[in-house]
């Protein structure tokens, strides 16, 4: 149930309705400055989301409300081939629940009538008779199954996304691109495709360098856990302070225990950006929401790509050609020698004249 108690009923104030995907944590944790941007623009937000969702955006925005909608709930494997043979294998859940999905909203709206939908990447998140805007990274998608197949789920992709009003991409139009190809294609969808630059829910902090590694985990289990299990035991061995956010909102179980390392099981925005801050080096995943947060606060970075993850693999590769971050395969990733190299690294910040949001 909606918490109605929570909705403004002002005719004059417009009411939003936003439901982020559910892969990871980074659709969710993008939507928060575009919640801050509606609030202060004097709009009343619903969030449909899972209960995972939830917690996170709850935390940080407790005066708005909130609606069940399940999430896509993919299985992942142990490793890369395995992963992108489970997600081929469930393909057709995806197209079912996209169905689910934009029958839900209608039903929903025929309760709650708002203004205006906006569905970061949740391809059946619209309503014809509202103003539905799509919000993606990747207008062309990698598939890592070649390009006739990556042609064909682009123009897939693109059928879905001309049922929207707009869409809007986080990254830049022109000059230094974030994405690369996949938010630049050579064929834009059909409706109106605006560039509002990058999504960042950071701002700037002075706070001295507590920590000479930070690491942020995300992502899909099994991956996150595989992950988590090499750094944990790294992390007995390192020289210097370290810290490690495991990505778990909600876990209320102890976090693990290690001399010298902080650690914690969630951090919300204000408590992350200052860890980001007081950190010399972060070791992330590279999921397009870390990058573009990282990029804002200038940070060196180490990227792990979530193997089995075209999109990841991709851009740990794109930003290591532009000298933005090393990126590393999880693999065999050691922590020890990914410092050793990024001593000599030539890192480079990103200079964008234009405001990250």
């Amino acid at each position: 149930m909606v918490q109605n108690e929570k909705i403004n009923s002002s005719k004059e104030k417009p009411l939003c309705l936003i439901s982020p995907l559910d892969w990871g944590l980074g659709h969710t944790t993008r939507c928060i400055p575009l919640i801050r941007e509606l609030l202060k623009y004097g709009a009343s937000v619903i969030v449909a989301c899972n209960s995972t969702q939830k917690k996170l955006l709850s935390s940080e925005f407790p005066e708005i409300a909130f609606v069940h909608l399940d999430g896509y709930g993919l299985k992942y494997g142990r490793n890369k081939f395995f992963t992108a043979f489970l997600i081929t294998l469930q393909a057709p859940k995806i197209l079912i629940k996209i169905k689910k999905e934009n029958i839900w909203i209608h039903q929903f709206l025929l309760k709650t009538p708002v203004n205006a939908v906006i569905s970061d990447n949740r391809y059946g998140f619209f309503a014809r008779k509202t103003p539905s805007v799509f919000i993606t990274h990747q207008l062309f998608i990698l598939t890592g199954a070649g390009n006739i197949i990556n042609r064909m789920v682009h123009w897939f992709t693109y059928r879905f996304i001309s049922r929207f009003s707009e869409c809007w991409v986080p990254d830049f139009k022109n000059g230094s691109t974030v994405a690369g190809k996949l938010s630049h294609p050579s064929l834009l969808p059909a409706v109106p495709t605006h560039y509002i630059g990058c999504l960042s829910r950071f701002i700037h902090l002075p706070a001295p360098l507590l920590y000479e590694r930070l690491i942020i985990l995300s992502g899909p289990e099994p991956q996150r856990t595989i992950l988590e299990e090499n750094i944990l035991e790294q992390l007995q061995n390192l020289p210097g302070r370290s810290a490690l956010v495991r990505g778990l909102p909600g876990n209320d179980n102890p976090a693990p225990q290690i001399e010298g390392v902080l650690i914690i099981n969630h951090a919300g925005a204000e408590q992350l950006n200052l860890l980001i801050e007081s950190s010399s080096l972060i070791i992330s995943r590279s999921g397009y929401t870390s990058i573009m947060d990282l990029l804002k606060l200038k940070k060196k970075m180490i990227l792990i790509p979530t193997p089995g993850q075209q999109e990841q693999e991709y851009l740990g590769k794109y930003l290591h050609s532009k000298k933005w971050a090393l990126s590393f395969d999880q693999k065999n990733f050691s922590i020890a020698a990914a410092e050793q190299q990024a001593r000599h690294f030539d890192f480079q910040f990103f200079e964008e004249d234009m405001e990250l949001y």
